[in-house]
């Protein structure tokens, strides 16, 4: 099921998990962050902020309605944002409304062709890697990595079987009977921590920490290229 054309299909309604900076999250936050089990506000601070300056330039992979987006382009007064998703997502985030620091690409697969080598400081996503096979996520970091400066972070959350087992399939929201199924009938394909490792240094990255630790379903890679 998670091929690029289903991806397009399932997710053209554009996600939305609410003001990820709010300090009362809505109900759309709250639901999603008690199946994911932490906090997007601290996610935020501790997954995004250490590594970006406010002239930094940055890409996010898969913002959908731009929840994580405009949460970034407030730190970013003097930086800009380029997005990379299979929608159309400027009708969503309104990218006149930034004065040039916000550029949405619209892209048909994994290549970035459009983005300029060696011109990005950090590379984000959320809700994005957990739903790609192991061999789509490679090649997402392959290709991501000549765009990047030597030296830029990339943080990206991702799905890790492992934790789901102990953090519980219900609680966590994901549908029990995937256990038995291959990767590509299900949403929600088979990842860990070890396995994610060997993906990002297979594409050249190097691997600072598996995970942060923020999600108690999910975990979060912080990478780094050399």
């Amino acid at each position: 099921m998670p091929t690029i054309e289903w991806l397009k299909k399932e997710f053209n309604y554009g996600y939305d998990s609410g003001n990820i900076l709010s300090f009362f999250p809505n109900s759309q936050r709250r639901k999603e962050e008690e199946r994911i089990g932490g906090s997007y506000k601290q996610v935020f601070k501790k997954a995004i902020l250490p590594y970006i300056q406010s002239d930094s330039n940055v890409l996010e992979l898969g913002p959908g309605k731009g929840s994580w987006s405009r949460a970034i382009l407030t730190r970013l007064p003097k930086g800009t944002l380029h997005t990379l998703d299979f929608q159309n997502v400027s009708i969503w985030l309104k990218p006149d409304r930034y004065s040039g620091r916000l550029t949405c690409h619209k892209i048909t697969n994994n290549s970035y062709p459009m983005l300029e080598d060696k011109s990005f400081d950090f590379f984000w996503s959320m809700g994005v890697l957990c739903h790609n096979n192991l061999s789509d996520i490679e090649e997402i970091l392959t290709n991501s990595r000549p765009k990047m400066k030597s030296g830029a972070y990339a943080v990206h959350q991702y799905s890790d079987w492992e934790k789901l087992d102990n953090y519980g399939w219900q609680k966590g929201a994901i549908p029990t009977d995937f256990k038995n199924k291959p990767d590509e009938e299900i949403w929600w394909p088979r990842n860990n921590k070890n396995a994610m490792k060997v993906a990002a240094e297979n594409a050249g990255w190097q691997v600072i920490n598996n995970d942060l630790d923020l999600l108690g379903r999910d975990s979060i890679i912080l990478l780094q290229n050399p």
